[in-house]
């Protein structure tokens, strides 16, 4: 009988918990660049950075690995979906024309929001508004460049719908 000495990183080491982690983040390394802290083998793009009360250090680690951490097998598959989703879409939000209100102000109306920028001495900010509720936040970052405040704007736009879609 021959046995089996395939390494599975961490899921193999004892000490390592293996169920009962929260993810405390996600980043996208924009290709796949980095090897799972778990199982050792798999090479990620998406890295889920996992938390456990009984381990001392944060895991990078795969979709795979994170839904098996968490024993969740959909949020970790949504938070990595929403991530691809904002990869495609950084693409083609900065070929988007922006319109310019009555008092200069660079503005959008997009998927029922309205995203205008302000500036001050301080910089550009991001305002987003919720077009039917008029609920609305003011970004607290200034940004030096006219551009990357429209960048922001994608990522401003995408908490308003997780937070301004009440009303």
């Amino acid at each position: 009988m021959t046995h089996d000495h395939t390494d599975h990183g961490k899921w193999s080491e004892a000490g390592v918990p293996k169920k009962g982690w929260n993810c405390i983040g996600i980043d996208d390394l924009e290709e796949p660049s980095q090897t799972c802290e778990m199982c050792g083998t798999a090479e990620i793009r998406y890295v889920h950075y996992m938390q456990h009360p009984d381990y001392p250090e944060e895991l990078a680690v795969g979709c795979i690995c994170a839904e098996n951490m968490e024993q969740d097998y959909v949020r970790p598959r949504e938070r990595e979906k929403r991530l691809r989703t904002l990869a495609s879409r950084r693409k083609t939000w900065g070929l988007r024309q922006w319109k310019v209100s009555s008092k200069g102000n660079p503005y959008l109306n997009v998927e029922g929001f309205n995203l205008v920028l302000t500036h001050s001495d301080r910089g550009w900010r991001v305002i987003v508004s919720n077009r039917s509720s008029g609920a609305s936040q003011t970004g607290r970052t200034h940004y030096e460049l006219e551009a990357d405040a429209k960048q922001a704007a994608l990522t401003a736009l995408l908490w308003a719908k997780d937070h301004l879609n009440q009303g």
